[in-house]
């Protein structure tokens, strides 16, 4: 019988006496331990879901040396993580891989320097069992801090911080936007266009430097036009903004490939309010394929990178590097970086 709502907690005594055995046996079921046989197990689970008994977490972490908990930080402020959808997309997939593994998500910002101190803080505090940390920019010292703690972590995004190349190889989760950028300005190229500009994001972004780095590789030059590189800070505003500095600089240019979506949107509003029409006089390539890019006016030609499934490929690798055991297992991913691939959507934009 299933415990009353208003009555007492079932305790784990009551647990034990139901099932027949010690309370060291319902100790060691309950935090998943060895040593007890599958027969005593099922009965012990039995009499758990019979009573209705709940573990005590502050408890169980004593026993097991764990939180249940994995702390998210992105080195972002709160206005833009939630005005991106990039970022709703990857926290989708890393909070549906945490709860099929009872791991509670903790999400965390950086507003200012100051915020650094403070999650460097928690981090050492003993507070999680390990960090998922992305959107790093080059001086961030956010994996300085998680290698102080000792505290398992996996990146979004190819490492570029000063330390990354000493100590153990990071691991990490990323896209191939060195490719994607190629496949995105070769097919600009096909279509006959020769004036193809870039918007770029922060260049103190791994991400952002692949993506140039494929632009420039495409067009088969290390050094292009400068005119025709602006960086649009990946937001719909930078967009817009690197869209006007870029038709000021070089008003000759038939396409532009932008280094996100979002930074699309915003270059194709500058683009209608100059009367430039797309695709005729100038064509438009973006980044991401993420819910903007289908609804743009036109529907925004894009190179394709699964976000969702990047948040869970880190939360996969996290979750592996927490519980070795579970190497045996024959979907066990490997502790190894992971690179994802891109392809190129073709819409109407370009």
């Amino acid at each position: 019988m299933v415990s009353e709502p208003n009555g007492p907690r079932p305790t784990l005594e009551a647990v034990a006496a139901r099932a027949g055995v010690s309370r060291a046996t319902v100790s060691r079921v309950v935090n998943g331990g060895a040593g007890v046989r599958a027969a005593v197990q099922e009965r012990v689970r039995q009499a758990v879901t019979e009573l209705g008994y709940v573990p005590n977490s502050a408890a169980r972490s004593l026993v097991t040396r764990r939180t249940g908990a994995v702390a998210v930080v992105i080195a972002e402020p709160e206005t833009r993580v939630f005005s991106d959808p990039f970022f709703g997309r990857q926290l989708r997939g890393i909070s549906r891989e945490l709860a099929a593994a009872d791991t509670q998500l903790l999400l965390m910002f950086v507003e200012h320097r100051a915020d650094y101190d403070r999650i460097g803080r928690y981090l050492s505090a003993g507070h999680v069992d390990g960090a998922l940390m992305f959107s790093l920019h080059r001086d961030d010292p956010l994996p300085a801090m998680a290698e102080r703690a000792g505290l398992p972590t996996v990146y979004g995004g190819r490492p570029g911080w000063a330390s990354a190349g000493r100590g153990p190889r990071p691991l990490y989760v990323d896209t191939d936007n060195r490719g994607g950028a190629r496949q995105a300005v070769r097919h600009l190229l096909g279509c006959g266009r020769r004036r193809i500009a870039v918007i770029t994001g922060p260049l103190d972004q791994t991400s952002a430097v692949d993506r140039l780095d494929g632009y420039r590789e495409a067009l088969g030059t290390a050094e292009p036009d400068p005119r025709l590189i602006a960086d649009g800070g990946f937001t719909a505003a930078g967009g817009e903004r690197a869209m006007t500095e870029l038709l000021d600089a070089a008003p000759d240019l038939d396409a532009v490939f932008v280094c996100s979506d979002l930074m699309a949107n915003g270059a194709l509003r500058t683009l209608r309010a100059r009367g430039r029409r797309v695709p005729e006089e100038v064509a438009v390539v973006g980044y991401d394929d993420l819910e903007p890019a289908a609804w743009a006016d036109p529907p925004l030609t894009t190179v394709r990178q699964d976000v969702e499934e990047m948040g869970r490929l880190m939360a996969r690798l996290l979750l592996r590097l927490l519980d070795p055991g579970k190497a045996a297992e024959a979907d066990a991913v490997e502790l190894a970086p992971v690179i994802t691939e891109a392809r190129l959507v073709v819409r109407e934009s370009g």
